[in-house]
């Protein structure tokens, strides 16, 4: 076989694998522009909220948090603060003692949320009855009337889980304003989007509301990092629509170094992976029970992340007018339609007068960290394999 047979079949595979994935991205993007909930009515019943928050070495931010919760217009009779506080600054835990929250201090060899919620509801009094749960990332910021909202949402959507709209608290920096742009456009595809075909929205990480009983079985088998997947396939599997309410803000700080940007892409790529690689078997069962919603997150999760993607058309793209001219002119074709959807499902509001500078930034940043990424993912991948092996008994009960 000669060399040239060799990139005609690199070429056509990666083209046919990508060209799939940005169809799907455009059909959402589209789909997205269509998706008005309808209009959230008061709920009948004040659901009591356990509102847990995991807290890993956040010194900074976490009583950012813990007030903004405080703050709520919700009855305080009705909702308690569980932080989960793992490997924070002894200052900090005084802190965090003197509000009225119940303070967690577990220690683990090898620390992920997953292992903090665990041990959270491990932790929870017997006599405490609950309905909901609120899972909050240290530094995340919820307006005043975040809980109110989120009990009229629960009932409207009448499912047992529901994913809020998480925004950006800081475009500071190039970075930022590119991180908040990703984010914003993975809210308007896979969530707003899928929403509007009847399919169920990605979970966020932070900003999720599951009813209670789901929950305290369910995040008890979670055995890596990626918690979020694992519930999400978890929900998948169950046959539970996972709602998405746009107009439901909170606030999250991003990430300001590329250092940071690239670590945590691959991150999310390895965790992608995992979630892929995990939940393989059960795609051609829940073909067959009818269960298309989770057949197609197996599907979605082994396409390649979206700063691959783009990295890898801008390399296609770059490289091969230098080879094989005519063999790049699709490749410009399909990263045109990229475009096209990622600029549909960008919110109007973050296209002010630093889009254009952004906007020629984020080939540069993706090209310059997709090695690192790529290495961060290989690295991760390696740990989550790992870590799926440690058993449910490593989380050890234990109060502060």
């Amino acid at each position: 076989m000669n060399y040239w047979w060799i990139l005609y079949l690199i070429d056509g595979f990666l083209f046919v694998t990508l060209g799939i994935e940005v169809i799907y991205i455009l059909i959402l993007s589209i789909a997205s522009l269509f998706n008005q909930h309808s209009e959230i009515t008061k709920a009948k019943k004040q659901n009591r909220f356990i509102i847990l928050i995991p807290a890993y070495k956040q010194d900074k931010v976490v009583m950012q948090t813990i007030n903004s919760v405080l703050g709520q217009t919700y009855p305080q009779r009705l909702f308690d603060i569980v932080v989960i506080s793992d490997h924070e600054e002894e200052m900090t835990n005084m802190r965090i003692a003197q509000a009225p929250v119940t303070l967690l201090t577990p220690d683990f060899e090898e620390s992920s949320k997953a292992k903090s919620m665990q041990f959270a509801i491990l932790n929870l009094p017997q006599f405490k009855i609950y309905d909901a749960v609120l899972v909050l990332d240290a530094g995340n910021i919820i307006e005043p009337e975040y809980l109110e909202q989120v009990n009229d949402a629960f009932e409207t959507a009448g499912t047992k889980v529901i994913q809020t709209h998480r925004l950006s608290k800081n475009r500071d920096t190039s970075v930022a304003r590119l991180d908040t742009i990703f984010e914003e456009i993975n809210n308007s595809i896979f969530r707003r989007g899928h929403n509007a075909l009847g399919l169920s929205a990605a979970l966020n990480g932070s900003g999720m509301v599951y009813d209670f009983e789901w929950f305290k079985i369910n995040v008890m088998k979670c055995r890596t990092a990626g918690e979020d997947k694992e519930l999400e396939a978890m929900l998948l599997r169950d046959g539970i629509y996972i709602d998405y309410f746009d107009n439901i803000h909170l606030y999250d700080e991003k990430t300001r170094e590329i250092s940071s940007f690239n670590y945590q892409r691959g991150r999310w790529a390895a965790t992608q992976l995992h979630a892929a690689i995990s939940n393989s078997r059960y795609f051609f069962p829940s073909l067959l029970s009818r269960r298309y919603d989770f057949a197609l997150k197996i599907l979605q999760w082994w396409l390649p992340p979206r700063t691959i993607l783009i990295g890898i058309l801008l390399i296609m793209s770059s490289i091969l007018p230098l080879i094989y001219f005519s063999l790049a002119i699709k490749w410009w074709i399909i990263g045109a339609i990229l475009m096209f959807a990622f600029s549909l499902a960008t919110p109007d509001q973050l296209v002010d007068e630093k889009w254009n500078r952004d906007f020629l930034y984020a080939p540069l940043l993706i090209l310059w960290g997709l090695f690192n990424i790529l290495r961060v993912m290989i690295i991760e991948t390696r740990t989550r394999v790992k870590s799926a092996k440690d058993s449910i008994n490593s989380v050890i009960p234990r109060k502060s």
